[in-house]
């Protein structure tokens, strides 16, 4: 396991984004790391995997700029490199949503850390875990109990959540996804149309696993990557179910590639 995996995000105005390109691409290959970065005015989305040095020098690198100075990365291994190349992308959005009205630096909700969810949970506390993922990633694991929505596309997210019951905007309400990064957007939403109490998952279900394990979590979390699927200790799922995953994770949209 001397592959060391990252992802990382941050909701920051940019602008001369093909700088910005050029010189991450440029370090990410002389530091021969591989996976996908994503930059757009909103701010960045990143995977990245490679040696462990060689990814931390690439963090370093990143935070010397002050508008990346606190972005903070979940870490896994893995015994080979889940990604076939390095991609270095100027998108109109880090995650699509379609709403432009959503701008995560001027509205967010509290972030709930892992350790208080799972104590919420622990003890049975009244409240609405919203899964803001894709169906074809709901269905390899989620949490007990768990709204899901249906979505083909996060974009949809906007479209299905008048599907959701109207009690639910005076009770508390949990959003999550993998990284977190879904959630930056999905509750702000939420917030807008009307839900008194809005919480997103702290890092997501990633780092969920790694502060509280798998408790009360049923199933395996999907990546876009090669290892297709994370267990609640952030290993890679067996070859046999990651196969069959690989097959939902090639017919999904662009668009909903996101953590």
């Amino acid at each position: 396991m001397n592959i060391l995996n990252i992802a990382a995000y941050r909701f920051v105005a940019l602008s001369e984004l093909a700088e910005l390109r050029a010189a991450f691409k440029a370090r990410g290959e002389e530091l021969g790391l591989k996976g996908t970065i994503l930059i757009a005015g909103e701010g960045i989305n990143l995977v990245l995997a490679g040696a462990a040095a060689n990814v931390e020098d690439f963090l370093a690198v990143l935070r010397a700029d002050a508008r990346f100075a606190p972005i903070e990365a979940k870490r896994s291994w893995s015994a080979a490199q889940p990604f076939r190349r390095l991609l270095v992308k100027v998108k109109r959005e880090i995650v699509s949503m379609r709403r432009p009205e959503i701008n995560p630096c001027e509205l967010s909700a509290p972030r709930l850390a892992p350790q208080e969810l799972k104590r919420w949970l622990d003890e049975g506390r009244e409240i609405a875990l919203l899964d803001t993922r894709n169906q074809f990633e709901v269905e390899l694991g989620s949490f007990e109990h768990a709204l899901t929505l249906g979505l083909k596309s996060f974009s949809e997210f906007p479209r299905a959540t008048p599907a959701l019951a109207q009690e639910l905007k005076d009770r508390p309400v949990v959003t999550f996804c993998t990284g977190g990064i879904r959630c930056e957007k999905a509750a702000p939403w939420l917030i807008k149309q009307g839900f008194r109490e809005v919480y997103q998952l702290d890092g997501g279900i990633l780092n969920y696993f790694e502060q509280c394990g798998g408790a009360h979590f049923r199933g395996e979390c999907f990546v876009f990557d090669e290892r297709v699927a994370l267990d609640a200790g952030l290993r890679q799922m067996s070859a046999a179910a990651g196969a069959a995953c690989s097959l939902a994770r090639d017919k999904c949209e662009p668009g909903s590639r996101s953590l």
